[in-house]
């Protein structure tokens, strides 16, 4: 493709420049246009990774945006701030987070930016980084604050690529596609940026395809895009219903993320979409380590060992999980928020449009719709996950109290993993409460075998919140 050579208005930023701590997370930098996030922000961001990169002895980034009514704008300043430092770009527009980090890998880039809210609603955006060996997260973010702050930036004349890479990307999600009989498949793109790449996958796929809100509008004027929330599937369920579809598959704003129900409308939480995964891969990988987060149903992690495979519990988090599955070369990971990462034969990174590819194989071979895949599964009584609001300077003390508050009750028959935020095992079953990395909230998760267990751990749960001065309600 050839160099642009649009003339573009630089965003006047001059010298250091000092980010809102609050944008720079644990695995991406995000914050609320107009409040602690602006094109500045972008422009700085782009002299302080380019100059990162180059510390690394890279030259090359993608860049990629979102449908978000701010991504277009930041997208350009992050681009003119990566030019600066002397970073050769290839823009590759709109589309899907999982898309970006293809484009990295496919043209062998040293680096990407992602400019995304992701299931964030519409007032927020921010940026993922990665680098061509792995994610950028943790204290690399922390230092790219530093990097800028300091202003002692690279120089040097870069360019700018356009790259339309649609074509090659959905080439290779189709890649691994293996189907024995046609489906009748509905989904909802949720208006996010997942829209144009899922039509021109599902114009490739055989069977029947019932496509909800493809056009990519950052209002998101039918749902919020986030699939692991019930009601943002009550179009999809009826969709499937309507059209007798096999299942029904949903995306979140940026594609990253994957929601899935059943021929009969019944939502499948990731971890129970994980057994699905595991057995196909374990079938081919025995043994292979097998990572949930802490958020992820003990049934997950017992049929993962019934399968022969080796569960691992770890931190939530799409980049920690990334690094944890390098770490341990797992073929499979998955977050029940649904993040899951296949590197059996793919790259390694949460793409939910090469998940429904991989669900779609392994439904193909069985009879009927997606419920039989799980009904060998024990029944469990569950939460989803709650989330409730807490002041942003304040919510990674909270959960350490509820720590100490949990040793000082001296329980033989409660223990407690601190891996990330704190899970409550009892004879009932287990509760979880974590500060979430993306949102000012606390996340609330329980399960037990029965109803009545399920009621004892939610007011447990209740009563260390309540100490917290917050009120936790489970729906």
């Amino acid at each position: 493709m050839p160099k642009s050579n649009i003339k573009r208005e630089r965003v006047p930023v001059m010298g250091a420049y000092t980010f809102d701590p609050t944008i720079l997370r644990e695995y991406d930098i995000r914050g609320q246009i107009g409040k602690n996030l602006s094109e500045e922000d972008a422009f700085a961001l782009g002299r302080a990774f380019g100059t990162y990169v180059a510390g690394l002895g890279g030259k090359t980034v993608c860049v990629g945006y979102d449908g978000r009514h701010s991504s277009p704008a930041l997208s350009q300043a992050l681009t003119d701030g990566l030019i600066e430092t002397g970073m050769d770009v290839c823009f590759i527009g709109l589309g899907p987070t999982p898309m970006l980090y293809f484009a990295v890998k496919h043209r062998k880039a040293d680096a990407g930016i992602m400019v995304t809210g992701s299931h964030n609603p519409p007032d927020y955006n921010g940026f993922k980084m990665a680098l061509q060996t792995g994610p950028v997260f943790g204290e690399k973010i922390q230092e790219i604050g530093r990097i800028s702050a300091a202003g002692d930036f690279a120089s040097g004349q870069g360019s700018r690529t356009d790259v339309d890479i649609k074509n090659d990307y959905v080439t290779r999600l189709i890649k691994d596609l293996k189907l024995t009989r046609d489906m009748r498949v509905a989904w909802d793109s949720g208006n996010g940026a997942s829209g144009e790449v899922l039509k021109m996958l599902t114009s490739k796929i055989p069977g029947t395809h019932v496509i909800l809100y493809p056009e990519i509008d950052g209002n998101f004027p039918n749902h919020h895009p986030d699939p692991t929330v019930d009601k943002n599937l009550v179009d999809l369920q009826k969709a499937v219903k309507d059209n007798a579809c096999d299942l029904g598959i949903a995306f979140d704003g940026d594609g990253d993320r994957i929601g899935v129900v059943d021929e009969n409308g019944t939502v499948l939480r990731c971890d129970i979409l994980m057994t699905i995964y595991a057995k196909e891969v374990l079938k081919n990988q025995p043994g292979a380590s097998i990572i949930g987060d802490v958020k992820c149903s003990q049934v997950m992690f017992d049929e993962i060992k019934k399968l022969g495979g080796n569960p691992i519990m770890w931190k939530t988090g799409h980049s920690l999980i990334k690094d944890k599955m390098a770490e341990l070369k797992a073929p499979l990971a998955g977050e029940l928020s649904g993040h899951i990462f296949f590197a059996d034969t793919y790259y390694g990174y949460d793409d939910a449009l090469y998940c429904a590819v991989r669900l779609l194989n392994a439904l193909s071979p069985a009879q009927g719709g997606l419920s039989g895949l799980t009904a060998h599964l024990p029944v469990l009584f569950n939460t989803p996950e709650v989330r409730f609001e807490v002041k942003e300077e304040e919510k990674f003390d909270l959960v350490p109290r509820v720590y100490e508050s949990l040793k000082a009750r001296n329980a033989p028959d409660v223990s407690v993993d601190d891996i990330d935020g704190v899970r409550v095992s009892t004879p009932d079953g287990w509760w979880l409460l974590r500060p979430s990395n993306t949102q000012s909230v606390l996340v609330a998760r329980a399960e037990s075998s029965s109803a009545d267990g399920l009621k004892r751990l939610t007011d447990m749960a209740k009563e260390e919140v309540k100490k917290l001065g917050y009120d936790l309600a489970f729906a």
